[in-house]
């Protein structure tokens, strides 16, 4: 489960080595590329990431009361203070006094943060939602349960992520295992589940063998609806086989279809990345749209380093018409 560069950029900043670039030609080991250089305090679990007006990005991530790194250039990463200096009260009627898989936004003059609450392997789970003026830890107030599955579900209220339509439209994916990933409209004004519309739509499923589907991502680009998620086993080091797959629609709801036109609900997706060399797992990931380009965010197993997780990220190439990791 998904729990638990420089400002001054330019195409450098991703350079594959000569060793690298060799192994991305047609027929050799793997096509994936190494993540991007960063540093510092980079042990993360599905980091979510968004950059401030004054070009600071702010990344929080699964653990404690959501932890918290910082960098002024996408490069040197330096860990704080979580965001919650007080751990809400409720989260120990879902079995933990720790959140995990964030996902940070700004909209409407504020930022906020979907979290999820839950225990290893259950089902009784919950969605909360935190708002801040400024993004920075210590500043976020909990607004409380915004969506919740119990034992009885038949899916899971974790790894949510916000999406906002261009019609303004406010929609949260959300869920892992069992039936699969869900979306329900939400609230502009108050962040909460949207009392107008009460469907629970389902976006992509494994309904036989492995259910391990999760970590939902949803973005918008050229006209079709993209699905971002995180297939196979989390969070055990380097026995982990996460990796990161997509499908696009073109409609928010779905049906989303991989490159080869399988439904995601039939178990599709194509693989945006997957293990290869020493970066084993990567998953958890997040999208976020910055000065040059996409990146996809995400966490991984390092081999070389006793299976530490560790911050991902690389640019997106879109000029296929599906996302590859560059």
């Amino acid at each position: 489960m998904s729990r638990t560069f420089r400002v001054r950029r330019t195409s450098a900043l991703f350079a594959l080595p000569a060793a690298l670039a060799l192994a991305l030609l047609p027929g050799t080991a793997h096509a994936y590329p190494a993540p991007g250089h960063v540093t510092g305090t980079v042990t993360v679990h599905d980091p979510s990431m968004i950059r401030k007006p004054d070009g600071r990005y702010l990344l929080y991530a699964t653990g404690g009361g959501l932890t918290h790194r910082s960098s002024t250039d996408r490069i040197a990463f330096t860990g704080g203070a979580d965001a919650f200096t007080s751990r809400p009260g409720w989260w120990t009627q879902y079995g933990n006094t720790e959140a995990w898989a964030p996902d940070i936004s700004f909209h409407s003059g504020r930022y906020l943060m979907y979290y999820s609450v839950s225990t290893f392997g259950s089902n009784r789970s919950a969605i909360g939602l935190a708002t801040s003026p400024t993004g920075l830890p210590g500043s976020w107030s909990d607004a409380g349960v915004v969506y919740a599955s119990s034992t009885s579900s038949d899916h899971n209220a974790i790894d949510p992520n916000l999406f906002v339509d261009d019609d303004g439209t406010w929609w949260l994916s959300f869920g892992s295992w069992w039936t699969g990933l869900k979306a329900i409209r939400i609230d502009p004004a108050t962040g909460k589940r949207f009392s107008g519309d009460t469907t629970r739509h389902s976006l992509a499923s494994r309904p036989t063998g492995s259910k391990a589907v999760e970590a939902p991502y949803l973005v918008k680009r050229n006209g079709y609806y993209y699905l971002f998620a995180s297939y196979d086993t989390c969070c055990a080091g380097v026995d982990s086989t996460y990796k990161v797959k997509v499908g696009r629609a073109t409609a928010v709801t779905g049906p989303y279809h991989d490159r080869n036109g399988v439904p995601m609900l039939l178990g599709g997706g194509t693989t945006v990345l997957e293990s290869h060399g020493r970066y084993i797992g990567p998953g958890g990931q997040s999208i976020m749209r910055d000065v040059d380009g996409d990146l996809i965010v995400y966490h991984y197993y390092d081999g070389q380093d006793g299976g530490t997780a560790k911050l991902g990220v690389n640019l997106l190439d879109w000029s296929s018409g599906w996302p590859v990791a560059r």
